[in-house]
């Protein structure tokens, strides 16, 4: 094999690597809470009602697969954190005032917080970068949480988060929705910061 043949196949071979290095991707994560920063809602000594109501938009796709996804995330986020000493998650269809009124009237006194999440978005994206074969994708998570001390049914506060992990190369399906919902909520709820 002659040395100018070796360095081509050498070239070639470095050039696959580059673009499968490339299409393989890095994913990271990217967190906007607004108005920031907030303090963290979790209170590991106080029992609290959670409801939660999904708020999709116009012609979204796959509505009852993020809905599951996102009840499930909710779920395993309430059972594995420690956020709350104890909890109680309902879905509703909307968080009127009359409807969050009927629900914290129904649980008797037994919660002293109440936390509400609208969910606007939950769900993979993909977006094709400067050549057909890169892209930039990844999953997302956005809602709207309403902190309550009860027995008041008027908001202590209001604030959105808008959680993004994903990057060039990154393509994601539903199946890491629930995972997603789930690390979202910690970073929005933050019970990592709760003192010992």
């Amino acid at each position: 094999m002659s040395p100018m043949r070796s360095q081509l196949i050498l070239v070639s071979s470095l050039a696959v690597l580059v673009v499968a290095a490339i299409l393989v991707g890095y994913a990271t994560t990217e967190v906007d809470i607004s108005p920031s920063p907030q303090t963290p809602v979790c209170d590991n000594a106080a029992s609290a009602l959670v409801l939660w109501t999904p708020q999709w938009r116009p012609a979204q796709k796959d509505v009852p697969k993020r809905e599951v996804a996102a009840e499930a995330g909710l779920k395993e986020f309430l059972q594995t954190s420690g956020c709350f000493a104890s909890s109680d998650l309902r879905r509703l269809p909307n968080l009127t005032p009359a409807e969050v009124g009927a629900e914290v009237a129904s649980t008797h006194g037994r919660f002293n917080r109440m936390v509400t999440i609208t969910l606007k978005e939950l769900g993979p994206v993909i977006r094709l970068l400067a050549s057909l074969t890169l892209v930039d994708g990844g999953t997302e998570a956005a809602f709207q949480i309403a902190e309550y001390m009860l027995p008041s049914e008027t908001p202590t506060r209001t604030f959105t988060v808008h959680w993004r992990h994903g990057g060039p190369g990154v393509v994601k399906g539903v199946i890491s929705l629930p995972q997603d919902m789930h690390d979202a909520l910690v970073v929005g709820l933050q019970p990592n910061k709760l003192q010992p």
